[in-house]
């Protein structure tokens, strides 16, 4: 079925305005006299009902009265050791104010003086930090990627920018990999402690060599692409695992993209530079382990929490993985006590992956550059939370931001795990004209929905083209003209994956793209097509999706399932292409079911495929 629209001679073509995000951003300063919205606080809230949200708006406080209209330069306290770099980049526009080691009261002692605070993993950015600031504090700051300890809804509510330096440390990262690699190969850790001792072990460090055998690159973003390069020239032979990447940016450095369970059993070495995600939070757990080629030699310099601890000791225990040389732990430091740091298979670095000189220079000058441009009222590639947008926008869009978000995420779930995503379609129709209808908060919503379930990223309307960017997405946006209310923003939102297998074949279009298509009805975002199937499905909670043979009492049956198990429906709709042949059944879930649950519903003889997807 094609998209549902009036008779063709109602229709006329739309040309697509890219729009200059620069040109109506200004409200990033926080010593703006309007009121404004915070995307932040629309980012947490979009996890509730829509009648239940209340938008709240963040006017400027009085006490923030810039050093920019006092005519002196703004001050900028840096809390944790910066390159030398950064630091005279910084002087040149602001007074800058290094101070070490302060504990969390001097902190807030000195921040209320500071317009701006630059920090790196040890200084904790606290809900009372931007309380004790008073409303001066425009920007934090945080010299690497990780913004676990600065209080991001703190941030936003006190109408301050932080921003990050995600890209300086690639290198470093990747020669680390590299080196933790052949170290291990070679036994270099252990012979240098055995040497200097007072042995001469030769026979004992026997290594293995590189040449000819197969590396498994788990993880093909920034870090992993530049190991995989390197690998290569050590003579290894080098697959890669990344769901979410292109194949083609794979291939341009003659690279295979393979399925996981394909990587993981095929390997000699397996390096990860995958995020830490709920997805990929343990995923080489006991099961994982039983997949591998007995004798794997495993490295991590991407985030602890991927490997289950004690399942890699078992599997070291065991000989089911010969070594590992880990950069991360999930706990940092990890136990001194730790069995799986005192193992004797294994090679351990304290978080290591960034600490080179030019690593740091370049983290120091990259958040700088970052800081001055917020200081100056310049949007920031790098933030990694939102600006201000006017109040009146959010307001009229925001269920259509919700749903914007709820598709993308439905999207990419659709997409078979061996194939990487190349491009993104987001078709909208609507009676607005093109001036009156502005998408970028919409589009950077969709990009937000396809990414953040997958990678580390947060994305919002600053940084959305920006990450896209990096992760080889390619996002193109389409308009369509509809007769309708001018009232109504927007009469429906499609989402188009094409050149992608799909898990739930259904989902395929007839020009074979992944498709998915949402409206909203009385404030409430709905599902309302899935491939060329017409459904009707609220999208909260999750989504059961079936293709079933037409028949009666499929619903039943699945129904009595979910019951059985007490898991609650919350909005049911089949869609039919002709009577008694195929038809699609959405389910609206409120808890994910149990994977036992899930395997009941694809073994009733007469459903063909199904999904279970997260909302």
């Amino acid at each position: 079925m094609a998209l549902l629209l009036p008779p063709p001679h109602s229709l006329r073509p739309l040309t697509l305005t890219t729009l200059n995000p620069t040109t109506s951003l200004s409200l990033l300063s926080v010593l703006s006299p309007l009121p404004s919205f915070s995307l932040a606080s629309l980012r947490l809230s979009t996890h509730h009902h829509l009648s239940n949200r209340s938008l709240r708006f963040l006017p400027s406080s009085p006490a923030a009265t810039s050093a920019e209209t006092a005519g002196t330069k703004p001050t900028v306290i840096v809390t944790e050791k910066l390159g030398e770099a950064g630091l005279s980049f910084l002087r040149e526009f602001a007074n800058v104010d290094c101070a070490y080691n302060l504990s969390q009261e001097e902190l807030c002692a000195k921040i209320s003086l500071c317009d701006a605070i630059i920090v790196r993993s040890g200084t904790k950015v606290t809900r009372d930090v931007f309380e004790a600031s008073k409303g001066r504090l425009k920007v934090v700051g945080r010299a690497g990627v990780g913004i676990d300890n600065v209080d991001l809804q703190a941030a936003t509510e006190s109408g301050c920018l932080v921003v990050n330096a995600p890209t300086a440390n690639t290198i470093a990262a990747a020669e680390h990999a590299i080196a933790l690699l052949t170290a291990m190969a070679r036994n270099i850790a252990p012979a240098d402690a055995s040497l200097k001792a007072g042995k001469w072990q030769r026979s004992k460090y026997v290594g293995v060599s590189l040449v000819g055998k197969t590396l498994a690159v788990m993880g093909f973003g920034k870090v992993g692409s530049e190991v995989a390069r390197r690998a290569k020239g050590l003579g290894l032979h080098v697959v890669a695992h990344d769901p979410y990447s292109p194949a083609d940016r794979a291939r341009a450095i003659g690279i295979e993209l393979v399925p996981f369970d394909v990587a993981i059993s095929t390997a000699d070495f397996i390096s990860l530079h995958m995020p830490l995600t709920p997805t990929t939070n343990k995923l080489f757990n006991e099961e994982t382990f039983t997949k591998v080629k007995k004798g794997v030699r495993i490295v991590n310099v991407a985030r602890g929490g991927v490997i289950d601890e004690e399942a890699l000791v078992q599997a070291l225990d065991d000989g089911t993985v010969a070594q590992a040389a880990l950069d991360v732990f999930t706990e940092e430091p990890p136990p001194e006590d730790s069995r799986l740091v005192q193992h004797e298979n294994v090679t351990v670095t304290p978080h290591l992956g960034a600490s080179t000189a030019e690593a740091q220079e370049g983290v120091a000058m990259e958040v700088a550059e970052a800081v001055v441009g917020a200081l100056k009222g310049e949007l920031a590639a790098t933030a990694v939370n939102a600006p201000m947008i006017p109040p009146e926008v959010v307001t009229e869009l925001l269920p259509y931001v919700t749903l914007a978000e709820k598709l993308g995420r439905l999207a990419v779930q659709l997409v078979a795990g061996n194939t990487g995503i190349k491009g993104v379609k987001v078709v909208y129709t609507s009676s607005r004209d093109p001036d009156d209808l502005d998408t970028r908060l919409l589009r950077a919503m969709v990009t937000k929905g396809i990414l953040e379930p997958i990678s580390s990223v947060f994305v919002n309307i600053v940084n959305a083209d920006y990450v896209s960017k990096l992760r080889g997405l390619r996002l193109s946006e389409e308009r369509i003209f509809v007769d309708g209310s001018p009232g109504v923003p927007i009469d429906s939102i499609q989402i188009h994956l094409p050149n992608v297998e799909s898990r739930f074949a259904s989902a395929l279009s007839d020009a074979g793209d992944v498709r998915v298509e949402g409206r909203v009805r009385d404030g409430i975002p709905r599902l309302t097509m899935v491939g060329s199937f017409t459904v009707d499905v609220s999208l909260e909670g999750n989504v059961i999706l079936c293709r079933q043979v037409d028949q009666p009492g499929m619903i039943g049956r699945v129904g009595s399932i979910l019951g059985a198990k007490n898991v609650n429906v919350s909005f049911m709709s089949v869609a039919r292409t002709v009577p008694r042949k195929q038809a699609i059944m959405a389910i609206g879930v409120d808890e994910e079911p149990e994977k036992e649950t899930l395997k009941m519903i694809g073994e009733i003889p007469d459903i063909e495929e199904f999904v279970f997807l997260k909302l």
